[in-house]
């Protein structure tokens, strides 16, 4: 069992990390929303958010970097494979 200054840590470093998760999370999902509705203009100019939420959370910590760069990387692809098929 850990000592009760390191659960007092662990406890605060998740409070200040999980407000950056959760906004690049919804971002995430409204993007794929509208790339699954067809709406790729209004993806692109989501997207460009979800990039930089994604970079801020890895920045300080609340994911790794990694982890964010394979999440914007799928999105990119998944907005270009939508374009790409409807002709844009």
């Amino acid at each position: 069992m850990p000592s009760a200054k390191a659960h007092r840590v662990s406890l605060r470093k998740r409070e200040n990390k999980s407000p950056l998760k959760s906004k690049a999370r919804n971002q995430i999902t409204k993007v794929r929303k509208l790339i699954s509705d067809g709406e790729i203009d209004q993806a692109k100019e989501t997207a460009s958010q979800v990039y930089s939420s994604l970079d801020r959370a890895a920045q300080r910590g609340a994911i790794h970097p990694k982890n964010a760069a394979r999440r914007k990387s799928r999105i990119m692809k998944a907005i270009q494979d939508v374009a790409s098929s409807s002709g844009e």
